[in-house]
């Protein structure tokens, strides 16, 4: 059997929202894992389907940039929020912004990009250094369209262009720039809210499918219905899963009932030309890392030999 630590039961209960006891023996019967244990959790109906990505796990910023019909977004790391809000650091990230928003997404070609009298990785180093704390260009995106708008929006930005939550809107269209601000405004803050994990249905992640199928599955069977009706249960929960998680048929967040395609078919009308939601960028600072945490007391208590109460 695994050893289940305090610390591994006080994490889950952090991400699953369930009881102490419930996130002890989902440890214990998933032998410590922890993505399986808060899969065991939703199969008993004792945590809600979240989208572990969306938590943050570590620090630094979020930068979008946008010049024309082009947009990029990046993601530099740091080891605390201290540095986050160190003027060197910021700098750092909206130069490695633009140098994307130049020469692309692929960060090789980024971190061998010049950057005054340095390429963008010897300014990292140096900034290493200087600073004191580790850090890394995690990644970058670029977005572009012949013509229309590419629409930047920062949740809570720390400084104009940074931020924890960073998003770009790609309209393809030939619509006034105004409307394409406006709507890719609009859809930006929901995409920020709403988290969605790919533009359509045929974007999502099978993987995350056939986990969401097994995870319905288990919970269908033990209702006891005969096998048809869990059948059809099952995949009534995969539909509303594709729908939820695929932007074009999410909800919009300002009223709650209007599809995202409809949202943007209203204001191709509006503006009397036709306007495509061609793609979007979000990134969320640290979605995805799992970030270590110490535990001082634990810590002193496992060097004794003293077990820790979970």
């Amino acid at each position: 059997m695994a050893d289940i630590t305090a610390a591994m039961v006080k994490d889950l209960r952090e991400k699953s929202g369930a009881g102490m006891m419930d996130c002890k023996k989902a440890l214990n019967e998933t032998a410590g894992d922890m993505d399986a244990a808060m899969d065991w959790l939703r199969t008993k109906g004792l945590a809600a389907a979240a989208k572990k990505s969306s938590r943050t796990a570590a620090e630094g910023l979020v930068g979008v940039a946008v010049s024309g019909t082009r947009g990029a977004a990046v993601e530099v790391n740091s080891e605390t929020d201290f540095v986050a809000k160190n003027d060197q650091f910021q700098g750092f990230v909206r130069d490695v912004t633009m140098v994307a928003l130049e020469l692309g997404d692929d960060l090789d070609t980024i971190k061998a990009a010049p950057l005054g009298a340095k390429t963008v990785e010897e300014v990292l180093t140096n900034n290493i250094a200087t600073i004191g704390e580790n850090q890394a260009i995690r990644r970058a995106k670029r977005l572009e369209v012949s013509q229309g708008a590419i629409v930047p929006y920062v949740h809570n930005q720390a400084v104009p262009g940074l931020g924890k939550i960073g998003v770009l809107v790609a309209l393809e269209s030939a619509a006034p720039v105004e409307a394409l601000n406006a709507l890719g405004k609009q859809l930006a803050m929901h995409i920020a809210a709403a988290f969605p994990l790919a533009l359509d249905e045929s974007g999502l992640d099978q993987a995350l499918i056939e986990r969401e199928r097994a995870i319905a599955t288990e919970k269908a069977a033990e209702s006891g219905k005969p096998a048809d009706i869990i059948a059809k249960m099952v995949e009534g929960g995969i539909a509303k899963y594709r729908k939820e998680n695929a932007l074009v048929s999410q909800l919009f967040v300002m009223d709650g009932k209007t599809p995202i395609a409809t949202v943007v078919a209203n204001a191709a009308k509006e503006a009397g030309a036709e306007i495509k939601l061609v793609d979007y960028v979000r990134f969320q600072l640290g979605e995805g890392i799992e970030k270590e945490e110490s535990d001082f007391a634990a810590e002193v208590a496992a060097a004794s030999g003293v077990p820790q109460p979970a």
